[in-house]
């Protein structure tokens, strides 16, 4: 047993509260608290402590958030989607890209109706899908309300100047709907500018 073990701080408690009878008692307690305690003892834990700390703070910094983790399905030759991951993760999510020729399958696995497609498929780990070229500012939007009974959004087709789909300084107009879990669409919000996108 060393020194701090076997003198706790506890034990001077009442030193401390006798104190206030004068200053040099308060003085006298406390000089005999750090002189009975294994300072050496007491630092080196605390040092264990703090890096323990740090390194799980640093953990939690490094680990992605499942509000910005997304799944993201796409063809191995699609360029378009490929800038539209690069759009998403500029704006802060973190992407886990997975090609595949199966993307038919995929659409059917997460209810996507057909007139609904593009060409990828995101889905969080919450289990939302967002289909096509959203906006990363829109579903941001969507994972913030978690709209009752939908599923996901979705931009259908590639619609000119959306994300991943720039050319030059053209642009069209396009909705963003919501999927619903009966299979209907609403609309979530129209973009009808290519500076409403950021």
């Amino acid at each position: 047993m060393n020194k701090y073990e076997e003198y706790p701080i506890t034990s001077y408690l009442p030193a401390f509260a006798t104190a206030s009878k004068g200053r040099e008692k308060y003085f006298y307690a406390i000089i005999k608290v750090f002189s009975e305690m294994n300072v050496i003892y007491f630092l080196r834990h605390s040092v264990i402590f703090c890096l323990s700390l740090l390194s799980i703070i640093t953990f939690a910094q490094d680990k992605p958030s499942l509000d910005t983790l997304l799944q993201v399905y796409k063809s191995p030759q699609c360029g378009c989607c490929v800038k539209w991951v690069d759009h998403i993760e500029q704006a802060g999510f973190t992407t886990q890209v997975i090609n595949t020729n199966t993307l038919t399958e995929i659409k059917t696995q997460f209810a996507i109706v057909p007139k609904q497609r593009s060409c990828h498929t995101a889905v969080s780990q919450q289990g939302y899908v967002f289909e096509g070229h959203i906006p990363a500012k829109v579903i941001k939007r969507f994972l913030q309300e978690q709209p009752d009974n939908a599923i996901g959004l979705s931009v259908a087709g590639m619609p000119v100047g959306s994300p991943g789909m720039e050319v030059e300084n053209n642009f069209m107009p396009y909705q963003v709907v919501l999927l619903m879990k009966d299979g209907t669409t609403q609309t979530y919000t129209k973009i009808e500018s290519a500076k409403q996108q950021f």
